[in-house]
């Protein structure tokens, strides 16, 4: 006798797959802790064994996470005594099992002995009855992280099967993430006990998935792959295709510089199919500008500058540091409190980057990019301006301003001077449409493409009658003009 935990699996279910090492140290302990006895396999157990379970703490504590912390404390003290102590779980101790991973982790900190006695997991009986096999990639998730989720965190042109779907209210909450990326009518299955005499498998759609009358805690979920090519995984490799030896001639020899044009063009007709409010138009050249993105993402990589993952993982913790009232404790009052704090949270960014570089440090507009369209650029250091409190009250302000900018504009005795106060003057409207609420550079694209449906009418009227529109007078044109308008 001395001081030791002994982890133990005890398979899927079924008592007649337990392995002869399992048995055997069955057969010769005198008691045996349980983390539940809800599992088949405990009725086969010698009858001389004296069995304990912490299946009331499920009742008694608040989360699963105290749950398996009380459980890991207590196996600890017990395997510290003379006689030691035999832990045993349903399935792997380590496929699907919180606590096991934490009791071999602090049992090696603290030297206390160590056995753990493998079973058969819920995975190898799963995938037979399936018929599948998990290669070349399936995703093995936890129902009630997936169901915490806003989206699966899986490629969706992978299998994936999803493990203790253990009643229909974790049904529920499981289907709206999943729903969030398959289609509702999407096929699923549940497989119900599997490595048990009581297995069944359901061939339902995901909406569906609440409804079955069978879900227990030895359910399961297997969820079959969109197309393929929906990951984002997938349509990375396509362009690292194209950019490695076989791939594309033309790709292969694109670098940072000779890309530029492609990717402000994409821009803007991803921005043009948001004014035109054309979801699937939209679609198309959101994707022609992730191509672009990714690109670039590939170049940079075989330059040894950086990689997609890095690419995320910036974007990724800047997102979370930036919203610590999301993701931390901070406490915020509305909309202008997150945007000064977003100010707050920036300046810090910029003074760490600061420090050590002997450099001169960057000010707050000194992030707005020279490359935007001017009006978007305008509204972008007027945006950064009045979020520390640079900013006119209201918009009369603002069109009291135009006013005057209008009167100094018309008073310029030379061409310099005109165009330093017409540039004064368009900052100013600027800054009114930002007060309404109005992106000024969506507002004058409309206004472009409205003008250019307009004369498109005239020149139109003009091809109807023979002529050019040059061949036109100025109040006919006036006439179809309105009557464009009209139409």
């Amino acid at each position: 006798m001395s001081p030791m935990i002994t982890i133990l699996g005890l398979g899927p279910g079924d008592p007649a797959l337990l392995t002869r090492q399992a048995w055997r140290v069955l057969e010769s302990s005198p008691e045996i802790f349980l983390r539940t006895r809800q599992h088949p396999s405990v009725k086969g157990f010698p009858s001389s064994i004296a069995v304990h379970s912490f299946d009331e703490l499920y009742a008694q504590l608040p989360s699963f996470d105290d749950v398996y912390a009380h459980i890991v404390e207590r196996i600890l003290e017990l395997g510290k005594r003379p006689q030691g102590v035999v832990y045993a779980v349903p399935g792997h101790p380590f496929v699907a099992e919180a606590t096991c991973p934490e009791i071999a982790k602090r049992a090696r900190l603290e030297n206390i002995p160590l056995e753990v006695v493998e079973g058969l997991s819920f995975i190898e009986p799963t995938l037979t009855a399936l018929g599948i096999d998990p290669l070349p990639q399936l995703a093995v998730v936890d129902a009630l992280e997936l169901s915490n989720a806003h989206v699966p965190p899986f490629p969706p042109d992978a299998h994936a099967l999803v493990a203790q779907v253990y009643s229909r209210e974790v049904a529920n909450a499981l289907k709206l993430t999943l729903m969030e990326t398959y289609p509702d009518e999407h096929p699923i299955r549940l497989v119900h006990a599997a490595g048990t005499p009581e297995l069944l498998v359901e061939d339902l759609t995901l909406h569906a998935i609440d409804q079955s009358p069978h879900i227990g805690l030895l359910t399961s979920l297997y969820l079959p792959p969109l197309a393929k090519g929906t990951s984002f995984e997938a349509f990375q490799e396509i362009i690292a295709h194209l950019r490695a030896p076989g791939g594309c001639p033309w790709d292969r020899e694109q670098n940072h510089q000779t890309l530029r044009t492609n990717l402000l063009e994409e821009t803007y007709e991803a921005l043009a199919a948001m004014d035109a409010d054309d979801p699937i138009h939209m679609r198309e050249e959101l994707g022609d500008l992730l191509l672009q993105i990714t690109l670039h993402a590939q170049i940079a990589n075989e330059y040894g500058e950086f990689n997609i993952a890095q690419v995320i993982k910036g974007i990724y913790d800047k997102i979370i540091r930036r919203h610590p009232h999301v993701f931390g404790d901070w406490q915020v009052s509305g909309v202008e409190n997150v945007l000064q704090n977003w100010e707050k949270l920036k300046a810090e960014e910029r003074e760490q980057a600061h420090e050590g570089t002997g450099g001169k440090q960057k000010g707050l507009l000194d992030g707005v990019a020279q490359a935007l369209p001017a009006l978007s650029q305008a509204e972008e250091i007027q945006e950064r301006a009045a979020r520390v409190g640079f900013d006119w009250p209201d918009a009369t302000g603002v069109v009291d301003k135009i006013d005057e900018e209008c009167h100094e504009l018309l008073a310029a005795g030379d061409l310099p001077s005109r165009e330093g106060e017409l540039g004064d003057l368009l900052f100013a409207v600027v800054n009114l449409a930002r007060h309404y609420d109005i992106d000024a550079e969506s507002a004058l694209r409309q206004t472009n493409a409205k003008f250019r449906q307009r004369f498109a009418h005239i020149e139109q009227a003009a091809r109807a009658q023979g002529k050019s529109v040059s061949e036109l007078s100025l109040d006919e044109m006036e006439h179809y003009w309105q009557e464009a308008k009209k139409l």
